[in-house]
């Protein structure tokens, strides 16, 4: 009987552990969907340098995650504020399981690095933004996650974010915001009037999406980290449920708002509307019925509709309406897990302290990563420089910092 028993837990734990790894392919696959979205939504002359940054963001957030960004994410609680740093993934790390975690929270940090990189694209200096990409993996990422998954602060206030709105995407989004404010916008688009840059190729950013939202499936069922057993398999096929039912909502709210606003339906903005329900509902998946994840897709698509306007009005240039997405999606769909939580939240008479909880996560996670990157920023502005010269932007950064194009006719 004893043996059987034990059988029986390994195989539970070794499919948890399949899960975990298919799940963090699966969100892997995820940066060629950034890649394409962010190609997409920008010109031909930079696409080589954009599919550049996604493909060395990856790598150099890989490296840095493991030699010791995961130590200081999910290392032993110092304070609620930081994990005991740990080099190189050693200690009391290392065992089969513990790898598994850290392939799968390894493509959760290049997540939100990338995110950085359709914020500020088409005049940053490659050099800048690996730079960028090498601290806000290493330090700033798993500081703030810290707080909310590595047993940190917030987490014992009971602060909900079940596979990152606020600890990957809004990190992200806060530091494309800051980023793009300091280095200003393209050449040419806030002239006298607002200018509208066209991306090279629709195609390529529809492709994107449609990658990214079959990603999601890995990044928030994921997020469960087991699959053995009917009640873990329940809460993942209710993830995928709540997961897609967002995107869903996200996608006809923004095609809807852009046809009355604009007497066009937008495939741009529908595009944007469905990552922006994507990243709305990750907060809360696991803790919303689906029409609950309807109502957070709606929301999100106003959010990303009137959010790009804001920007733009304020003249800051985001070519992919990262921050939008990101940022202000990502933080008002944590906040809506206060509200629309099954247990616990508002609208189901919980009351307002789990509202208050989640409001307050997400001010003070957007207060790090914006001081943070505000520093970081201005500090490799004021050193190594950020921001290419007018003649590389107004040609194209492909021939300039990487020597080749993507298509060969515009050589």
């Amino acid at each position: 009987m004893e043996e059987i028993t034990k059988q029986v837990s390994e195989i539970s734990v070794s499919l948890d552990m399949l899960w975990v790894l298919i799940a963090a392919a699966m969100v892997m696959f995820m940066q060629p969907g950034f890649a394409m979205v962010e190609a997409g939504f920008t010109r031909a002359k930079n696409t080589a340098n954009i599919l550049m940054k996604n493909f060395l963001d990856f790598s150099v957030g890989s490296l840095m995650f493991w030699l010791i960004g995961f130590s200081i994410m999910f290392g032993t609680d110092l304070g609620g504020f930081i994990g005991m740093p740990d080099l190189f993934f050693s200690g009391s790390y290392g065992n089969d399981v513990d790898y598994a975690i850290l392939i799968f929270q390894t493509v959760f940090a290049a997540t939100a690095a990338t995110i950085v990189s359709g914020a500020v694209a088409e005049r940053t200096e490659f050099k800048a933004y690996i730079l960028a990409s090498f601290f806000i993996t290493a330090v700033i990422y798993p500081i703030s996650g810290h707080w909310v998954w590595g047993g940190g602060w917030l987490s014992e206030l009971g602060f909900h974010d079940f596979a990152g709105s606020t600890v990957v995407h809004s990190v992200g989004g806060w530091l494309g915001l800051v980023a793009t404010a300091i280095i200003g916008p393209r050449l040419g688009k806030y002239n006298g009037k607002r200018k509208a840059i066209p991306g090279h190729s629709l195609t390529i950013g529809a492709l994107g999406v449609f990658i990214l939202w079959f990603g999601w499936f890995g990044f928030n069922p994921g997020s469960q980290l087991a699959a053995s057993g009917l009640d873990n398999i329940s809460a993942v096929a209710a993830i995928f449920v709540t997961t897609n039912l967002s995107a869903a909502a996200g996608t006809v709210t923004a095609m809807t708002i852009s046809w009355i606003r604009y007497k066009r339906p937008s495939l741009g903005l529908s595009l944007n509307g469905a990552l922006a329900g994507l990243v709305a509902i990750t907060a809360g998946c696991d803790i919303v019925s689906p029409g609950g994840a309807v109502i957070i897709g709606i929301v999100a698509g106003f959010v990303l509709i009137f959010g790009v306007e804001m920007l733009d009005n304020l003249k800051i240039d985001d070519p992919v309406g990262a921050v939008s997405v990101h940022g202000f999606s990502g933080a008002v769909g944590t906040i809506m897990v206060g509200l629309l939580a099954t247990e616990g939240g508002l609208f189901y008479g919980g009351g307002a302290s789990l509202l208050g909880v989640q409001t307050l996560g997400v001010v003070v996670v957007a207060a790090w990563a914006l001081s943070l990157g505000f520093i970081l920023f201005r500090g490799i502005k004021a050193t190594i420089g950020l921001r290419v010269p007018k003649r590389v932007e107004e040609e194209g950064l492909d021939i300039y910092e990487h020597g080749e194009t993507a298509y060969d006719n515009l050589v």
